[in-house]
C-alpha cells in the first residue's frame, strides 16, 4: 500500500510538473542578492520531510512554524515554473539542515542577517547564517522555494543573501484608532515573510493614551478609547515574544512632548491646551494649536511632568528589550505652548520656545540613556523652522533621527550633520496618503473648489511604484549614504483601523521590503520595476493565500499574462 501511494504521488507530481509549460522561474520576495538556479528543476517533498537545526528558543519556534507551512501551503503559482522534466531521476528532499555559527546574538540593529541555503539534486539541503536570525530569513525563502500539491521543491539552486540596509520596518500608530493584538501580530507575522525586522509602534499621541504603564495605570484607564481598547503587560509580552519569534524587533515610541492631549485625561495639569479647539476661528494657520484635532503638549516647566513622564519611560525599558527607544520631539506648535500662563510667563520674560525644548530634552534624554537605550527622534527636533534645539543637546553616538519630510533634502541635511538616520519620507514613504482629509465641515470638498490632490496634506496616494523606485541614499556621498540606518513606511491612523489594515499596508510595505533588501536595480544597474510587477503580483497572491488581505495590483488577466500590461514607455 505505501509503495502504491509512492506511486500515485509521483504520478499526480509529473502531472504537475508537464503542466509548468509556459511559466517564468521560481519566484523569492524579496528578490535575493544572489540567485543561482542554472538548471531549473524540481523534485518532491518528502512526506517525511523535516529540518535539523540547532536548538535556540526562538530559532526553533520559527522552524516548527516553516515546516508546518512548507507542509501544507500547498501554493499554486499564477505562473507555474518553468521546470525541466526530470523527476523522475531525483529522490525527494527529506532534510533540510540548519547550520548556524553564533547562537548568542541578540537581535538588534547590525545583527548579521546573512545567510546562505544550498538545494542540491540529491541529498539533504543545507542553510548555513552567522545567527539564528539570518536562519530564519534563509527559512522564509526556502518556504517560497515549494510549491504545488503533491509539494514540489526547487532543486540544483543555490542562494546567498544579506540585506542592504539593517533597519527595515513598518510604523503603526495605534492612538488615532486602535488595533486588536491579534491583527499587529499577523502584521508582525507578514513583516517576517517579507523579511522586514522592526514593528515601530507609535502607541500613544494627543488621541488615546492605550498602553497600561504599570506605575502610572491612570494614563490608559483615563486616556485610552476604553478598557476593551488598552495594551495590558501581558499584551506587550506576547507581541515583543512573537516578534522575537519571527525576527522582528518590537520599537516602541512613547511621543513627546508635543501629541500628548491623552495624558490630560490623568494629569490636566501637565498638559498644555489639552481639550481646547484646534484651530481656532478666525485665526491664521500659523496661529493653531495643533495641525489637526487632538491638542496637547506636555508644559516643560512643570516638574510634575517629568515625574509621570519618567516613570513611563522606566516602565517601557522595562516592557521593551529593544535598544532603541523612540521619543517622538515631533510637531512642537508654538500656539499650544503660549496658551499655558505659566508658559507664556516664561515668554514674556526673554525665554523661546526652543529653550523650552531645550529644557525639556536636557531633562529626559540623559534618563532614557541610563536606562542603556538609543535615543530615536523624529527629525523636528533639530530641522523644525520654529522650535529646535542645537546639535550640542543630541549627542551623536546616542541619537538617531528619523525623517519624514521634504524627501532627500532633509535626509542630507540630517547625515551632513553627523547624524544616522530612518528614513520615512511622506513623499514616498507614508501609507496614508491620498484618502483626503478627516475633517468635518471641510469647504474645500465643494464642487469647484480647489482641493490638492483630494484633500490630503501629503496626496497623492503613494503607490507600491512610488515606494519601489526611491531611492533612500539618493543625492548622498558614500559617507553620508553610511548613516542611513534603513527606512520605515508609515500607516498614521486617523482613517485606518483594524478593517483596512492589511490592504492599507500590503503589498506597498513588499515593494520596499525588497528595495531595503537587494535593491531596486539589475546586475546592470538599471531600474526593475517592470520585472518586479509581475513578481510583486505573484507574491501579494502568496500572502492573501496566507491569510494577508493584500490589495491586489492589477486584474488577474494581467498576472497571467506577464508583460502585457506594461507600456512600451511611460505617457
Amino acid at each position: 500500500m505505501e509503495s502504491m501511494l509512492v506511486i500515485i504521488r509521483l504520478a499526480l507530481c509529473l502531472l504537475a510538473l508537464f503542466q509548468l509549460s509556459s511559466g517564468s522561474g521560481v519566484n523569492v520576495w524579496p528578490k535575493p542578492r544572489t540567485f543561482s538556479w542554472p538548471n531549473p528543476q524540481a523534485t518532491l517533498l518528502s512526506p517525511a520531510f523535516t529540518i535539523a537545526a540547532p536548538n535556540h528558543t526562538f530559532l526553533s519556534s520559527a522552524v516548527e512554524r516553516y515546516l508546518r507551512l512548507v507542509h501544507t501551503e500547498h501554493h499554486f503559482p499564477l505562473v507555474n515554473p518553468s521546470v525541466n522534466l526530470t523527476p523522475s531521476n531525483l529522490p525527494p528532499l527529506r532534510t533540510l539542515s540548519i547550520v548556524v555559527s553564533d547562537l548568542k546574538a541578540p537581535l538588534q540593529h547590525g545583527v548579521d542577517e546573512s545567510y546562505s541555503l544550498s538545494i542540491p539534486t540529491s541529498g539533504p539541503a543545507k542553510l548555513t547564517a552567522n545567527t539564528a536570525w539570518g536562519a530564519m530569513r534563509g527559512l522564509e525563502t526556502f518556504s517560497q522555494l515549494v510549491w504545488g500539491y503533491p509539494s514540489v521543491v526547487a532543486v540544483g539552486v543555490y542562494v546567498w543573501d544579506a540585506p542592504l540596509f539593517g533597519h527595515r520596518g513598518i510604523m503603526l500608530d495605534t492612538s488615532r484608532n486602535y488595533y486588536p493584538v491579534k491583527d499587529i501580530l499577523r502584521t508582525i507575522g507578514a513583516m517576517s515573510a517579507n523579511k522586514l525586522n522592526v514593528f515601530h509602534w507609535h502607541i500613544t499621541d494627543s488621541h488615546s493614551f492605550p498602553l497600561v504603564v504599570p506605575s502610572e495605570p491612570d494614563l490608559a484607564a483615563k486616556g485610552s478609547y476604553g478598557p476593551d481598547m488598552q495594551y495590558s503587560p501581558n499584551d506587550i509580552k506576547t507581541i515583543v515574544q512573537f516578534g522575537l519569534e519571527h525576527g522582528v524587533r518590537v520599537l516602541p515610541e512613547i511621543d513627546s512632548p508635543g501629541h500628548t492631549g491623552s495624558w490630560a485625561e490623568a494629569y490636566p495639569e501637565i498638559v498644555a491646551c489639552a481639550n481646547m479647539f484646534w484651530w481656532p476661528a478666525g485665526s491664521e494657520w500659523a496661529d493653531r494649536l495643533a495641525s489637526e484635532p487632538g491638542t496637547g503638549h506636555l508644559n516643560p516647566l512643570n516638574p510634575k511632568t517629568y515625574q509621570v513622564l519618567k516613570n513611563v519611560i522606566h516602565d517601557v525599558a522595562e516592557l521593551f528589550p529593544e535598544p532603541f527607544f523612540h521619543a517622538g520631539a515631533d510637531e512642537i506648535i508654538p500656539g499650544c505652548w503660549k496658551a499655558d500662563p505659566a508658559i507664556n510667563f516664561f515668554l514674556s520674560n526673554g525665554g523661546t520656545l526652543s529653550q523650552l525644548l531645550e529644557i525639556f530634552v536636557n531633562s529626559t534624554l540623559p534618563y532614557i540613556l541610563s536606562l542603556n537605550r538609543t535615543v530615536v527622534y523624529w527629525e523636528d527636533v533639530l530641522l523644525d523652522d520654529n522650535v529646535k534645539v542645537p546639535t550640542t543637546v543630541l549627542p551623536k553616538e546616542h541619537t538617531i533621527l528619523q525623517t519624514w519630510n521634504n524627501g532627500p533634502s532633509n535626509t542630507k541635511r540630517i547625515v551632513s550633520s553627523g547624524y544616522k538616520t530612518i528614513v520615512s519620507s511622506s513623499d514616498f514613504y507614508y501609507l496614508d496618503c491620498g484618502h483626503g482629509d478627516f475633517l468635518g465641515n471641510d469647504s474645500q470638498y465643494i464642487a469647484g473648489a480647489k482641493s490638492k490632490d483630494g484633500g490630503s496634506w501629503c496626496g497623492p496616494f503613494k503607490t507600491w511604484q512610488t515606494i519601489y523606485n526611491y531611492d533612500i541614499t539618493y543625492g548622498l556621498s558614500k559617507e553620508e549614504a553610511k548613516l542611513v540606518l534603513g527606512g520605515e513606511v508609515a500607516l498614521w491612523s486617523e482613517q485606518a483601523d483594524r478593517t483596512v489594515l492589511d490592504a492599507r499596508i500590503w503589498p506597498r510595505a513588499s515593494a520596499m521590503a525588497e528595495t531595503l533588501w537587494s535593491g531596486n536595480r539589475d546586475e546592470m544597474g538599471m531600474r526593475r520595476y517592470a520585472g518586479a510587477t509581475d513578481r510583486l503580483n505573484e507574491w501579494r497572491y502568496r500572502m492573501v493565500q496566507r491569510g494577508v488581505k493584500a490589495e491586489p495590483l492589477q486584474p488577474l488577466w494581467c498576472v497571467r499574462n506577464p508583460g502585457m500590461c506594461n507600456t512600451v514607455q511611460g505617457f
